[in-house]
C-alpha cells in the first residue's frame, strides 16, 4: 500500500530582487511580484499538513547568483521538504558570466533539496516510504553553446537504471519542459515547439515501460493537463504570469489498491503593491500581446499578411491570458475569417464529442 499524501507545485517563480530587474518591453513576465507572490503562497502551504513542495524550474529571472542565494536561504526554513530542478532561465550559460551562474553550479545552491550529489543536475530520492522522486534536467548545450531542452543519453541511461530498482515504489517525476503537448501541433509550431523537449517520445518510452504516470512540467507559464501515451503531463503556470496560480495535489489509494490524485489550483488574488493583482496582471498582459499575436497570426498554418495579421490582432488581445486561465472556451467569432475563427477553437477545452472538458485545473485522476 502506498501512503496517502499532500504535496504542492509552484513554478516558473522567476525570483528577482528588485536591483536585478531588468525592464524588457515585450516580457511577459511580472517579475516585480514574484517575492511577495511566492510569499503569499508559501503563507498558505504552512498552513496545510504538507508532505513536500516541488518546484519544477525557473527558480530565479535569469540565473543571477543574488536570486539562488534568496532562494536557497527561504526555502531552508519551511516546515516541509522542497525539491527543485533547474529551469532554462536558472542555468542560461555554460560557464559563469556577470549575470549568471554556470551551467555546473546550479546543484551547490541546491543541495538540501534534492542535491546531495553536486555532480549531477539531475537526481531521484524517497519522498515517503514507496513513494519516489525522479527530478530531471532538461537543459542542454548544443554544439554552438545554444540551450536547448533535451535528456542527453547519460541521463537517460541513469533514468532506466533507478526507474528499474523502484518498480515496487509509485514514482513521481518533474521536468521542466513539456513531455506532452498542451497546445495545437506544439511539437512543429514555430512559436512553441521550444516549450517541448526535444526527445520527448524517448522520454515517454522510457516512463511507460516502468508504468510512471505522473509528470511535472512548467517552462509553458500555463495551466494545463496533457495525456501522452496514458502519462499525465500536469504543467502549472507561471507565479510571475497571469494567473500566477499555483497547486496542491492529494493522492489517494484505497484498500483494493486502486488510487486517484486530487488536482486543487488557486491563485495568489493580490499582493501589498499590487491590491488587484488578476486584473491588473490580465490587463497587463493583455497590453503587450499584439506583437505576439501578429506573429502567431502571419506564421503557419493561418499564415495572413501583416495588415490582416494586424487588423484582427486588437479582437485578440485577451488570447494568451485566456489560454493561461486553463480550460478555455473560445466563442465563435462571425467577424473573423472562417479559418481564422475555426483555428482558434482547436486552442479550446472541447472533448471529441463537442462538449466542454474541464480538465486543467481541478480534477481527480484515476490512476
Amino acid at each position: 500500500m502506498t501512503p496517502n499524501f499532500r504535496f504542492a507545485v509552484v513554478s516558473d517563480l522567476h525570483i528577482a530582487l528588485p536591483h536585478t530587474i531588468w525592464n524588457h518591453p515585450s516580457r511577459f513576465h511580472l517579475v516585480e511580484v514574484s517575492i511577495p507572490a511566492f510569499e503569499s503562497v508559501l503563507e498558505h502551504l504552512t498552513q496545510l499538513d504538507l508532505d513536500f513542495l516541488l518546484l519544477p524550474g525557473d527558480l530565479t529571472q535569469h540565473g543571477e547568483p543574488e536570486n539562488h542565494t534568496w532562494l536557497q536561504q527561504r526555502l531552508a526554513k519551511l516546515p516541509f521538504p522542497t525539491y527543485v530542478i533547474p529551469g532554462n532561465h536558472d542555468v542560461p550559460v555554460i560557464a559563469a558570466d556577470s549575470q549568471s551562474i554556470g551551467f555546473q553550479d546550479f546543484p551547490h545552491y541546491y543541495r538540501k533539496f534534492g542535491y546531495e550529489n553536486t555532480e549531477k543536475l539531475y537526481y531521484t530520492c524517497e519522498l515517503l516510504p514507496g513513494v519516489r522522486l525522479v527530478a530531471l534536467n532538461s537543459n542542454s548545450f548544443d554544439a554552438e553553446g545554444n540551450q536547448i531542452g533535451r535528456l542527453d543519453e547519460e541521463q537517460l541511461q541513469w533514468l532506466e537504471t533507478i526507474l528499474e530498482s523502484a518498480k515496487d515504489e509509485l514514482v513521481l517525476a518533474t521536468i521542466h519542459h513539456n513531455v506532452a503537448e498542451h497546445l495545437p501541433n506544439q511539437s512543429h509550431h514555430p512559436m512553441a515547439s521550444r516549450y517541448m523537449l526535444e526527445n520527448a517520445s524517448t522520454l515517454i518510452e522510457i516512463l511507460q515501460c516502468f508504468g510512471v504516470k505522473l509528470v511535472f512540467t512548467g517552462h509553458l507559464h500555463i495551466q494545463d493537463i496533457a495525456n501522452n501515451q496514458g502519462i499525465y503531463d500536469i504543467t502549472t503556470g507561471s507565479l510571475v504570469s497571469y494567473p500566477h496560480p499555483y497547486r496542491i495535489f492529494e493522492y489517494h489509494q484505497n484498500k483494493h489498491g486502486n488510487s486517484h490524485l486530487q488536482v486543487l489550483s488557486y491563485r495568489v488574488e493580490s499582493v501589498s503593491e499590487y491590491p488587484s493583482l488578476q486584473k491588473y496582471s490580465r490587463q497587463w498582459m493583455g497590453d503587450r500581446s499584439f506583437p505576439f499575436l501578429v506573429k502567431l497570426l502571419t506564421l503557419p498554418p493561418l499564415n495572413l499578411s501583416i495588415a490582416k495579421a494586424e487588423e484582427l490582432a486588437p479582437n485578440l488581445r485577451d488570447f494568451w491570458a485566456n489560454i493561461a486561465d486553463g480550460d478555455t472556451l473560445f466563442a465563435h467569432n462571425p467577424h473573423f475569417p472562417e479559418e481564422v475563427s475555426s483555428y482558434f477553437q482547436t486552442y479550446a477545452a472541447i472533448s471529441s464529442c463537442g462538449s466542454p472538458a474541464l480538465v486543467d485545473n481541478n480534477i481527480s485522476l484515476f490512476l
